[in-house]
């Protein structure tokens, strides 16, 4: 039990209602887009028809990476980044270190992006911001990804807004901890039969707290992720590196050793894959090499955490002579707490530490904190809205992003099923997002009663969610057999996880329909 003075239990309540009302919706919009981010693998592949489950790391890398570097300028030689990219295919980023007109550290080089046989299927040169993007087969899970980062504001101020709205969630969480005074009794009480508001308040309670320590975890690793590079790099580089960027990435990232740069040729790639897949268990997800082609060359390969695990797996390989030298932090040339806390940053964030399993219930999770924002949005509402009517903005507002969003979100999905095989849907994933939401914003100025708003959009939601996995083979996605017979369970499990949910919603509509139909109609008393 918690118990607060009066007068300080009144504050509480009014910075967790107020600290909700300001930054709420946008807070919501933050972790509805991080619900898909967290499957944005896996929606990629359902998306667009990925049925490889081999890693590229698991072919052949080791000659087209070596033909890459004979046609590839030698100043572009000073790090190479491998990963994947697509259907389990190969992006290869030759590079060197420079900085922008501010000072800011960038790579500039050449960006290769090849194809199962290792052929390539395209090149670019710029910096990295030039070279890197959505592509046609994956604009859905990038654009997903960066409407959860920076919600497409550009940089650095997307990354501070939702750093912002990650400490909101923290002032929201504690606030909403200490205005509980029988915090053990509210997790368990559901009045079913209570009025409507007080079922809302015991929903909202018992959300809220089951998800508070997920509340905690999310707004924590959200907020050093936005405030990482955009305010703790440039301070700890001002005050330790004389402001020196690249000097501070190298002394947190690098391998420090004695400078060789005798001429080498590069180890056997292949070889090292398979090394680093014998010692991690599982292939890698990013491999760098530094001063390619040199004596003094070094690969590091980042690989998920082995099972059981919360904190990724680096290993590094002696790049001339493809040797194993020894597993290393991934923050630092030491072991350390901090570099630990650092490490499983993204694993607590994305919730990809225990594979799928995990996944789900961060999903689980980041629902549940969307209802505990809309409801929390409602009860405010609700405890005013007699006293000051001039509040049904607000309330429409409410509805129109409470339900706006993820109607557009799908509507962003049809848009790019149908316009990938177009090869245009880096350019319509967004358009469509923006078509439906301005249509929702449209709805709520002319559709006459708030009730109709909610019910019309929550109809149109549980409709995409139905025939989202018709339009994916209408436009000529993989089925069912298809994927199976290949190890790609994703595409299936989409599915039915979208057929089950536009059809409890439109079960639930239903049955919300036939309630009010039921409710006998007043009666009128004669005047006295």
């Amino acid at each position: 039990m918690i118990h607060l003075p009066r007068e300080e239990t009144k504050l509480m309540v009014a910075v967790h209602g107020w600290s909700g009302i300001l930054l709420g919706l946008l807070l919501y919009a933050v972790v509805i887009t991080g619900m898909a981010a967290v499957f944005a693998v896996e929606i990629g592949e359902w998306s667009a028809g990925h049925v490889e489950t081999r890693s590229a790391f698991e072919r052949p890398i080791d000659q087209p990476v070596r033909a890459l570097a004979a046609s590839t300028p030698q100043k572009y030689h000073e790090g190479v980044d491998l990963f994947e990219i697509g259907d389990h295919n190969l992006g290869v980023f030759f590079h060197h270190h420079d900085l922008d007109a501010s000072g800011t550290p960038i790579s500039r080089g050449i960006y290769y992006q090849l194809d199962r046989d290792g052929h390539v299927a395209s090149a670019r040169e710029g910096t990295d911001e030039d070279v890197f993007g959505p592509r046609n087969d994956d604009a859905l899970s990038s654009f997903l990804v960066d409407t959860h980062v920076r919600l497409h504001v550009p940089d650095p101020w997307g990354l501070l807004l939702t750093g912002i709205l990650g400490l909101a969630m923290l002032v929201a969480a504690i606030s909403g901890l200490l205005i509980h005074r029988h915090l053990l009794k509210d997790i368990f009480t559901l009045r079913r039969k209570a009025h409507p508001v007080l079922v809302d308040r015991d929903r909202h309670s018992v959300a809220g707290s089951w998800s508070l320590p997920f509340a905690f975890i999310l707004a924590f690793t959200g907020s050093f992720f936005s405030f990482y590079g955009t305010v703790g790099v440039p301070i700890v580089a001002m005050s330790a590196f004389g402001g020196d960027q690249q000097a501070l990435s190298d002394a947190v990232f690098g391998n420090p050793g004695t400078p060789n740069p005798t001429p080498h040729a590069i180890g056997n790639l292949d070889r090292i894959a398979a090394d680093a897949i014998k010692r991690s268990g599982d292939a890698p997800t990013y491999m760098a090499i530094e001063n390619f082609g040199r004596a003094d060359a070094a690969v590091t390969t980042y690989h998920h955490p082995k099972a059981g695990d919360i904190e990724p797996i680096t290993l590094l390989y002696n790049g001339a002579t493809a040797r194993f030298e020894r597993e290393k932090p991934s923050i630092g040339t030491r072991p350390s707490a901090g570099g630990t806390l650092v490490a499983i940053m993204s694993p607590l964030h994305f919730g990809d530490f225990a594979g799928v399993f995990s996944k789900a219930v961060w999903f689980g999770l980041g629902f549940a904190m969307c209802y505990v924002t809309l409801t929390g949005l409602r009860l405010w509402l609700a405890r005013r809205v007699e006293r000051m009517r001039s509040l049904d903005w607000l309330e429409r507002t409410v509805t129109v992003v409470g339900f706006g969003l993820p109607l557009a979100l799908l509507g962003a999905a049809v848009g790019f099923l149908v316009t990938m095989p177009l090869g245009s849907a880096v350019f319509w994933t967004p358009a469509v997002f923006l078509a439906v939401s301005a249509a929702a914003i449209l709805a709520g100025f002319i559709v006459p009663t708030h009730a109709l708003l909610s019910r019309a959009l929550q109809i149109a939601i549980a409709v995409l969610l139905i025939a989202l996995p018709l339009i994916r083979l209408a436009a000529g996605g993989p089925g069912w057999p298809t994927a199976l017979a290949v190890g790609q369970p994703s595409i299936m499990a989409v599915d039915l996880a979208m057929l089950l949910g536009g059809g409890w919603m439109l079960w639930r509509l239903i049955g919300q329909r036939r309630k009010q139909l039921a409710r006998p109609a007043p009666t009128l008393q004669p005047a006295e």
